[in-house]
C-alpha cells in the first residue's frame, strides 16, 4: 500500500523553511528535478505507470501542490475526495481534458498548464510526419532494415511532392502557425480553418475558410493542430474524409480523438487517403491495430514536444505557474483558478 509518507523523498534538512509538499506524478529531465528537489518537499511516484486515484489521494493528503502529466486522470470522484489543503495542479502537457476542471473549481484548486513552448518542436514532428507519410519512409526503411533492399524499378515506391500542394491546417495557434512556416519553405500554399480569422500579421497570407468543410475540399494535405473539445472530437471521419482530394495525406499531432479511427483506417484502404502520419492517438499508448496493418501509416509514440529544450521549459513554467499560486502571485498560464 502507498502511504503518502512512504514516498516523501526527503525532509527538510538543516533549515527552518518549511518547503510546500509537492505531489510528482512522473519523472522528469534532471533540470526539473533538481529545482524540486531545491524548492519543494516532494512525494514522488515510485513507480513507472500512473498513480491509480487511491494512491494520488494518499499522496496528496496534506500536500500544496500537484504535478502530473497528460496520462493522469483527475477525475470528478478525486475532486470530491483530495485533501482541502491542495491549491494548484499543474499540468506538463498544452492539454488538459484529463482534467475535471469544473471539479477542480468547485473545491477552489488552480489548474495551470504549460502552452507557448511546445509550438516549434511539434511543428518540427508535423513536418517530420508530412514528409515521411508522403515519401512512403516506412516502406522504405523496412527494406532496409529487413536487407530487403533490391535495385527498385522506375515504377517502386512513387510518394507525392509536397511542393506547390495545398496544406490545410485546422487550427491555426502556436503549432499550426509554426507548421505554416515550415511548409511554405517547401513550397506549399497555406490554407486555414480556425475559430476567428486571424490578423494580417499572423496570417501571412494564408487563405482563410470560415467553414472547415471548405477547407477539406482544397486540402491534398491535411494538418491538424486543433484541441480536442466536444465540437471537434472526430472532426475527422467518414464524411469530412469524404470531402478531401481523392489522395489526400493526413497529419496528426494534435489529439487523437480528432479523428475517428476506423474511418481514416477504411480510408487509407480505399485509397481515399493515400497515406497518414500520425503522433498522438485515441487511447493512446494503446492504438487501434488497424494502423498497424497498414503500409502506408508513418506512426510515432507522441514524440512532438521530446526535445531537450522544451521538455526543460514546459517544467519550468509549470512550476512557475505552482510557485506564484502558492505565493499568492499572478500566475503565468492557468486554465482555472
Amino acid at each position: 500500500m502507498l502511504a503518502a509518507d512512504s514516498i516523501r523523498s526527503s525532509e527538510i534538512g538543516d533549515t527552518n523553511v518549511k518547503k510546500p509538499i509537492l505531489v510528482v506524478a512522473s519523472q522528469f529531465p534532471k533540470e526539473i528535478e533538481d529545482r524540486i528537489d531545491r524548492d519543494y518537499d516532494p512525494r514522488r511516484n515510485p513507480n513507472t505507470v500512473p498513480f491509480t486515484r487511491e494512491q494520488f489521494l494518499a499522496a496528496a493528503d496534506g500536500a500544496d501542490a500537484i504535478f502530473v502529466t497528460n496520462l493522469d486522470r483527475l477525475d470528478s470522484i478525486f475532486f470530491q475526495k483530495v485533501s482541502p489543503t491542495v491549491k494548484v495542479i499543474a499540468t506538463y502537457s498544452v492539454g488538459f481534458e484529463h482534467i475535471d476542471l469544473e471539479g477542480a473549481a468547485h473545491r477552489k484548486i488552480s489548474v495551470a498548464y504549460t502552452p507557448g513552448v511546445n509550438h516549434e518542436a511539434t511543428a518540427d514532428i508535423a513536418m517530420l510526419l508530412l514528409l515521411g507519410a508522403s515519401r512512403r519512409a516506412y516502406e522504405a526503411q523496412e527494406l532496409v532494415r529487413a536487407g530487403a533492399w533490391r535495385p527498385l524499378s522506375p515504377k517502386m515506391l512513387l510518394g507525392w511532392q509536397v511542393g506547390g500542394k495545398i496544406l490545410g491546417i485546422f487550427g491555426m495557434g502556436h503549432v499550426g502557425r509554426a507548421m505554416a512556416r515550415r511548409a511554405r519553405g517547401f513550397g506549399m500554399k497555406i490554407h486555414y480553418s480556425n475559430g476567428s480569422k486571424l490578423p494580417p500579421n499572423l496570417e501571412e497570407e494564408a487563405i482563410y475558410h470560415e467553414d472547415p468543410n471548405e477547407l477539406l475540399r482544397l486540402s491534398q494535405f491535411l494538418s491538424l493542430h486543433a484541441p480536442e473539445t466536444p465540437e471537434t472530437r472526430h472532426f475527422l471521419n467518414a464524411k469530412s474524409i469524404g470531402l478531401l482530394p481523392h489522395g489526400a495525406v493526413v497529419v496528426n499531432t494534435a489529439r487523437g480523438g480528432l479523428i475517428a479511427d476506423e474511418d481514416l483506417i477504411a480510408a487509407l484502404r480505399s485509397g481515399q487517403v493515400a497515406a497518414a502520419g500520425l503522433d498522438v492517438f485515441a487511447g493512446e499508448p494503446q492504438i487501434h491495430s488497424g494502423y498497424l496493418e497498414l503500409k502506408n501509416t508513418f506512426l510515432l509514440p507522441h514524440i512532438g514536444s521530446a526535445t531537450v529544450e522544451t521538455r526543460v521549459a514546459m517544467g519550468m513554467l509549470a512550476l512557475d505557474n505552482i510557485d506564484s499560486v502558492l505565493a499568492g502571485r499572478p500566475a503565468q498560464t492557468l486554465i482555472a483558478q
